[in-house]
């Protein structure tokens, strides 16, 4: 009962952590005094800023594009991945690959960063709206594997092989059985890579061009020029999408979930 106690005590004492400059930068967004102290009274100024700027709104629809995007393309091929790895036979190869996989995400952002803009130089790749894109594709590929891999690695051999018996080829056994299973990781997948990239500053401030930005890059380059009250409003805007997001996948995979285990039972 301590270790729980202690345990509890030690959670909300990291969450109040963390929470606390958002909920400041939050609070401070509705100050009608301009400032980061001295809260004078309410006001939605400095939202309505925000969506009067034509500029910023397209850097909105920008971020947008580029994590649906990025997201849908790195959840096919991290599912694709995931699957390889999976029929793999030999541990040494599989180790090998999962290795590989991890190195993205264990590597500092700055190195992924100066990497992939060094590549794109190297390829005659303009920076802009495709090296922003290929670099989210890279970076999300792999967290979509290890989202899906342990869903794989939960499902039973004897369903596939069950399948097979009652006359399933491979397409039917994959789209019937194997993805069923798996949409819980997929659904996973998909939001944690989304999330990733509408949150990532420090790879897509290398690879990005003059004439394309997205939000986080934009943030940074207007909180340099002097504290406003439209970056706070801006960045609360944007937690509070990724908010919702994860509340939609919560949702999302309790159905899918629920829906899987009526199928099982059938």
């Amino acid at each position: 009962m301590r270790r729980m106690k202690w345990g509890n005590v030690y959670l909300i004492f990291v969450f109040i952590i963390l929470y606390t400059p958002i909920f400041y930068l939050l609070f401070y967004s509705f100050n009608s005094g301009g400032a980061m102290y001295d809260f004078q009274g309410f006001t939605l100024e400095w939202y309505q800023e925000v969506f009067q700027d034509t500029r910023l709104l397209m850097i909105v629809l920008n971020t947008l594009i580029v994590a649906l995007l990025s997201a849908l393309i790195s959840t096919v091929l991290g599912v694709v991945g995931a699957l390889a790895i999976y029929y793999v036979k030999k541990r040494q190869v599989k180790n090998a690959l999962l290795t590989l996989n991890n190195v993205l995400i264990v590597s500092p952002d700055v190195i992924i960063g100066a990497s992939f803009l060094i590549l794109f130089t190297i390829a005659g790749i303009k920076l802009g709206f495709v090296s922003v894109l290929l670099s989210h594709i890279a970076f999300s590929v792999p967290i979509v594997v290890l989202m899906v891999l342990p869903k794989l690695q939960e499902m039973s051999p004897t369903w596939v092989d069950a399948a097979r018996d009652l006359g399933a080829n491979e397409w039917h056994i994959l789209t019937k059985v194997i993805l069923p299973f798996i949409t819980p990781g997929i659904f996973a997948g998909f939001f944690m890579a989304l999330t990733y990239s509408l949150d990532d500053f420090a790879v897509t401030f290398f690879v990005t061009g003059n004439g394309f930005s997205t939000l986080s890059v934009e943030i940074y380059s207007r909180a340099r020029q002097g504290i406003s009250l439209s970056i706070n409003a801006l960045s609360t805007l944007l937690f509070l999408f990724t908010v919702l997001l994860v509340i939609g996948y919560y949702f999302m995979s309790r159905k899918s979930s629920r829906l899987y285990g009526m199928w099982g039972r059938k």
